[in-house]
């Protein structure tokens, strides 16, 4: 499970902790409440059960997140955060390295994270997202799609274009909505189904490149 943190610039906190000391509270309210996620479901996730878990008072607890919807905004950008920073990653590997199936590689990394993040699936097939959340995960998508962007950017395979950020686009879209299907079907996500998304894509990304002018 990966380490559960609070974007400020993201999240309906009712303060914003600027101590360390209080930042680590929250940190570790958050790791809490994560684990009631996983093992209870998001109707779990009220103040009362999640201060319990995390052994802090309700009042305390209610200074930076003051019901349940806060809850799941703030688990929510911590996931959000955390799969951006992956894609940041990649993007900086991509300039240093020459990928011969870049499609492969986002697939397998992001399919190895989502079978640690198991707080991220509870929220991804659970039913109580918030609109806020859903706001935030349309945003996320799109700067995931940012991320492929800049990817094939840096392998140098394609001219950037508005037609280019529209496909990064809808790959990730694509990309999000079979990875969701694996993941119902098994929770180490289902390897045919991921193999399929690859060879989706790889087809896809081939059309993308053919019809981008060539680079100078």
């Amino acid at each position: 499970m990966g380490q559960a943190t609070a974007d400020p610039g993201r999240t309906p906190l009712r303060r914003t902790p600027r101590q360390a000391r209080s930042k680590a509270r929250l940190a570790l309210v958050l790791e809490a409440a994560e684990r009631v996620l996983v093992d209870e479901g998001v109707e779990a996730l009220t103040t009362t059960r999640v201060a319990a878990e995390a052994q802090v008072s309700v009042g305390s607890l209610y200074q930076y997140l003051p019901d349940r919807d806060a809850i799941v905004d703030a688990l929510a950008a911590g996931c959000f955060t955390r799969l951006e920073a992956v894609m940041d990653d990649l993007v900086r590997a991509a300039a240093a390295e020459r990928w011969d199936d870049p499609v492969g590689v986002l697939i397998d990394t992001f399919a190895g994270l989502y079978r640690t993040e198991h707080g991220f699936r509870a929220l991804w097939f659970g039913s109580g997202l918030t609109e806020r959340t859903r706001a935030a995960d349309r945003e996320h998508k799109r700067r995931m799609a940012e991320g492929v962007r800049r990817v094939l950017l840096a392998l140098g395979t394609v001219r950037d274009d508005e037609a280019l950020a529209r496909s990064c686009h809808a790959a990730v879209l694509a990309a999000d909505a079979l990875a969701q299907e694996a993941f119902r079907r098994d929770a180490g996500g289902d390897a045919e189904l991921l193999d399929e998304a690859k060879v989706m894509l790889r087809g896809y990304l081939a059309a993308v490149v053919g019809r981008s002018p060539s680079r100078p």
